[in-house]
């Protein structure tokens, strides 16, 4: 769903943010960052972001408005140009592992004597001492159980929802630095977002018996004629419209617990088709939404 608001609030205008973070997650929080009026400058390496090379479409989408240069930071030209960027900038964003940091001269001590007013917003995997640890989106996910089987996940969960964070961390860099004077560091890991992103499972909640991890009939995806249907109908009303139309007796959340309810649900709509569905949706105001 497309936003209707033409004119969205602007708390990053004015400010500019200096980003080293290659790949998903940093672009994707600088993407965030552009949309909330930041300056958003990047700094690649002379071969690119490995992005640019195995999706253009996804690195050309991350990067529109964006200004980037090249630079190879191992280099004193490179380290020239970082720093040239560094001294008119607000915000650093950077995606490397603890160690990589120092090797560049980036370590947070020696860059915040440099730069007082600079905050620096680090992406790494994991927290902490886990920070050299090698990972990637899917490790996070599985680490907090968010891969229950042998399929890839639909997309990659915690790099963007890492990148949610990262936004939500500039804004927060902004707002400090506006009350004190000084820049601050913040930390973010992937597996942190996966964790966040984990918690429902984690209370029950998505987990094979509990209410919206398909033990309540009307909030599963079910087979229909010609699909598949994605049925939410789970406070009362909603789920009293959807017996109502599948010819089901059920009274309360128990009945809807009931496998013999999910099972006369599940028979009712192999009889429809997705358009059928569609058209009962409108009228009896269920949520649900079709699929191929």
């Amino acid at each position: 769903m497309t936003s209707t608001n033409s004119n969205p609030p602007q708390p990053l205008e004015d400010v500019r943010i200096l980003s080293l973070a290659l790949n998903l997650p940093g672009p994707a929080a600088l993407m965030r960052c552009r949309k909330m009026g930041a300056t958003c400058i990047k700094l690649e390496p002379p071969g690119g972001d490995p992005m640019s090379h195995y999706n253009k479409a996804a690195y050309a989408q991350l990067h529109e408005g964006l200004k980037v240069l090249t630079a190879d930071l191992k280099t004193e030209a490179g380290q020239q140009t970082l720093h040239c960027e560094l001294a008119s900038a607000e915000v650093l964003l950077t995606s490397f592992r603890p160690s990589a940091i120092e090797k560049l001269g980036l370590g947070w001590e020696e860059l915040h004597r440099l730069y007082p007013v600079l905050s620096q917003i680090a992406i790494v995997g994991s927290p902490g001492e886990r920070a050299e640890e090698p990972g990637h989106d899917l490790t996070y996910l599985a680490d907090n159980g968010l891969v229950p089987g042998l399929e890839l996940p639909a997309t990659l969960y915690a790099d963007m929802a890492g990148s949610l964070m990262a936004s939500e961390a500039a804004l927060q860099a902004v707002m400090t630095q506006r009350i004190s004077g000084k820049g601050v560091f913040i930390e973010l890991a992937l597996s942190d977002a996966a964790a966040y992103l984990a918690l429902p499972r984690h209370w029950g909640l998505t987990q094979p018996d509990g209410a919206v991890g398909g033990a309540h009939a009307g909030y599963r995806v079910y087979a229909c004629k010609d699909g598949r249907v994605a049925v939410a109908a789970l406070e009362p009303h909603f789920a009293a419209a959807l017996c109502a139309a599948a010819g089901v007796a059920a009274s309360d959340i128990r009945s809807l617990l009931k496998p013999d309810t999910r099972q006369q649900i599940e028979g009712f709509l192999l009889t429809q088709t997705r358009q059928e569905l569609k058209t009962l949706a409108l009228a009896k105001d269920i949520p649900l939404h079709t699929m191929a």
